[in-house]
């Protein structure tokens, strides 16, 4: 009994100093914050361990528990108000979300939503977006489209990509949108974190297909991932240990999407992939010279990190690094100039700020409608979390101020 009463206070002192992080006063639900990212990191070192055990690929075994937790995952079925179907676009799965016929509009709007995970985790079948996508299309008045493209480890870049701009090309044809009684002039793209990665890579890519009879006329982009080439921008080092995606984190989710030597985490991190010796990274330098495409206020005071000599042989090895398909931040200013009306959407604490900052001023430099939507209080992922437990104030915060954007564009 009495080593019961020693014992207990430890689990209790261990248990807290696990859960425990410092993080920014103005984060929203700073230790519901902290106990979402300790399970995650939880989930992640199982996952590890089965992995070592090699009984299974750690990232397999944290979506199964990501999946399994899903306490409110929803079934493919109709409800009274929206009609919920699975379907196979072009051979990519799809999960189609149709509001009911509304006697004052006989065309509806349409989006077609792809979501984050980085290119890995999560599902257009879990309840965060089944919850979001169901809201999208009663608000909205929406055909919501959401995309289960492939995930690493089964699939790796570019089959992401394909996926999503498969699914989007087959949604955007005349016959199909006229099957859903979607508006061909009333569409979205969109997409959060990895997602909205892929959303922005996909408008770029039909901006450039002269054959497209319908594009989009709009593209909004939450917490975008859009470059692999600095990471030490101002948001990755004021936000380098920060949940949910701390900047080793994210580094690692670009080795696995190029099914990269994770030994060059290290290298990427202090930027030897595009060091001034370099050739292959030079004619891309200017395309995100955050010290010009950033705010005061997003830069502060820190520096920028480049080396004089660095790593070739990272890009000879990872040529995606600067693919545009998978990087789209370094798209050329002719593509940026054919972009639809943008809504970007960033989180102060969040290591990807400055990816969707400087992409939203590089389109505005291009003469696109751009509209940047910066929370202070906010972190990664946040939009998504808006179901006990993980129900934050941030969530409903972003989640309106984004569907309000789309209701008044759209």
């Amino acid at each position: 009994m009495r080593a019961a009463w020693v014992l207990l206070p430890a689990l209790a002192a261990l248990a807290a100093y696990y859960v425990y992080l410092p993080l920014p006063g103005a984060v929203t639900d700073p230790w519901k914050l902290m106990l979402l990212d300790a399970t995650f990191r939880a989930a992640q070192q199982m996952g590890h361990l089965i992995h070592y055990l090699r009984l299974s690929h750690h990232l397999i075994v944290l979506n199964y528990l990501i999946c399994t937790f899903d306490l409110y995952q929803l079934e493919s079925v109709s409800s009274e108000d929206i009609k919920v179907t699975d379907a196979v676009f072009d051979g990519v799965e799809v999960r189609v979300f149709e509001p009911p016929a509304r006697g004052d509009e006989s065309l509806k709007r349409g989006v077609v939503y792809i979501h984050g995970g980085g290119w890995a985790l999560a599902s257009a079948r879990t309840s965060l977006y089944i919850n979001l996508c169901r809201i999208m299309a009663d608000s909205l008045n929406a055909v919501v489209v959401s995309i289960e493209y492939r995930l690493i480890p089964k699939a790796r870049f570019p089959e992401q990509y394909h996926d999503a701009l498969r699914a989007t090309k087959h949604f955007l044809q005349p016959d199909v949108l006229a099957e859903y009684s979607v508006d061909p002039s009333r569409i979205a793209i969109s997409g959060d974190s990895a997602g909205g990665n892929l959303a922005a890579a996909v408008c770029q890519q039909l901006s450039k297909e002269e054959d497209l009879i319908i594009r989009p006329k709009l593209q909004a982009l939450i917490y975008p991932v859009l470059q692999a080439f600095d990471f030490n921008t101002p948001s990755y080092q004021q936000n380098r240990n920060m949940p949910v995606l701390p900047r080793h984190v994210m580094i690692n989710y670009w080795l696995y999407y190029f099914n990269g030597n994770h030994d060059l985490a290290h290298a990427l991190l202090i930027n030897n992939h595009t060091a001034l010796d370099v050739g292959q990274a030079l004619s891309f330098r200017g395309r995100l010279n955050w010290t010009s495409l950033l705010p005061p206020s997003f830069k502060k005071d820190y520096k920028p990190v480049v080396q004089t000599t660095g790593t070739a042989e990272i890009i000879q090895k990872m040529p995606a690094l600067l693919d545009v398909r998978a990087v789209p931040l370094l798209a050329d200013n002719e593509t940026l100039q054919l972009q639809p009306k943008t809504y970007v959407l960033t989180c102060e604490n969040d290591v990807l700020r400055d990816d969707g900052a400087m992409y939203a001023k590089r389109l505005e430099n291009a003469g696109v409608d751009v509209t940047l939507d910066h929370f202070h209080n906010c972190f990664h992922g946040c939009m998504i979390f808006t179901l006990w437990p993980t129900d934050f104030s941030a969530a409903f915060q972003t989640r309106s101020s984004y569907i309000k954007w789309l209701d008044e564009n759209l």
